[in-house]
């Protein structure tokens, strides 16, 4: 009955740390979301609309980006500060969700916009130029809003707000 005891022990001690490592993963992905979220406005020719967006500053969140995530609300996103101004690569990968890229000059001015994005994709998508920063928002939002290169972003980013 001991060795019993003792195999049973081993297979339930064997689960326990294939639990702890699941649960470690878990806890990973979910810690990479960005830390804080900060009002972001656009004027277009139609009016201004209004975002609440996660920072992403740190290379961990640049990184991870809305890697994971199984929807974005209409309003939300997450802007990705890559200061000093370059030309900026962004890709899907781990991405469920189809995005907007807004790629956005240090002078808050958008310089681009690649709409409705391929979920999953490892296709590189360029700024095509200089950029300071990426708006990350569910595809069709500038469709919807009317967001055009050469719109202005406000935000403390670019000295505005």
């Amino acid at each position: 009955m001991n060795s019993d005891r003792k195999a049973v022990w081993s297979v339930v001690k064997g689960w326990l740390a294939v639990i702890l490592v699941v649960a470690g993963m878990v806890a990973a992905i979910g810690s990479v979301r960005a830390a804080s979220f900060q009002p972001l406005e656009i004027v277009t020719r139609s009016g201004v609309q209004v975002f609440s967006v996660e920072m992403a500053t740190t290379e961990q969140e640049k990184q991870t980006g809305l890697m994971y995530r199984k929807e974005l609300a209409d309003g939300k996103g997450m802007l990705f500060d890559f200061n000093p101004e370059q030309e900026v690569s962004m890709w899907m990968k781990n991405t469920y969700v189809s995005l907007d890229m807004i790629f956005i000059r240090a002078d808050g001015r958008i310089l681009r916009i690649a709409e409705n994005t391929e979920p999953l994709s490892t296709k590189i998508i360029s700024s095509q130029g200089p950029a300071r920063a990426v708006l990350e928002v569910v595809a069709g939002t500038a469709q919807k809003y009317g967001i055009r290169p050469g719109d202005r972003v406000a935000h403390p980013l670019f000295g505005s707000k």
